[in-house]
């Protein structure tokens, strides 16, 4: 038994791999890629050529993921800053009543494991983000933070 739930709306380039019990709909995933167990990645979502997407990871709605970028383990993107279950009419709320805010993670950026990605917000070029951080600003290229919120730890030499 395969258990995997890849709808047939996914544009999947060649030689990916993908790990079992995933949920993965509407979006691109590139070349050479690599997904975990656990995963979902949503609609509108693009993971581009080699990539490594750890396990139990959620990739939302609007999370755009550059060459080469290394996602951890159980890494969160948030695609809403004002959630809310029901619109003013007291009905649960549908795809017209919130607004959706992209988040770019830029080539060859790493998210280390169990990090939360605030969204409207870049990593820049080749950054990393420590794991447990939360990220609620853009993150500058070539740079470490860490911590909640993440901060600024250092610059990356070469």
């Amino acid at each position: 038994m395969e258990l995997l739930s890849v709808a047939p709306d996914v544009k999947m380039g060649k030689n990916v791999q993908i790990g079992r019990f995933v949920n993965i709909y509407g979006c691109t995933i590139g070349d050479n890629c690599k997904v975990g167990s656990f995963v979902e990645i949503q609609k509108n979502s693009t993971i581009a050529s080699s990539c490594k997407i750890q396990s139990h990871t959620f990739i939302c709605e609007g999370v755009s993921v550059g060459e080469g970028c290394f996602i951890g383990h159980g890494v969160t993107f948030i695609n809403d800053r004002y959630p809310r279950s029901t619109a003013e009419n007291g009905q649960l709320q549908g795809e017209k009543d919130w607004k959706l805010e992209k988040t770019v993670v830029e080539d060859g950026a790493s998210i280390g494991s169990g990090a939360t990605v605030m969204c409207g917000v870049v990593i820049g070029k080749g950054a990393i983000v420590g794991a447990a951080s939360m990220v609620i600003s853009d993150v500058e290229e070539n740079t470490v933070v860490a911590g909640n919120p993440a901060r600024f730890i250092r610059r990356i030499d070469g």
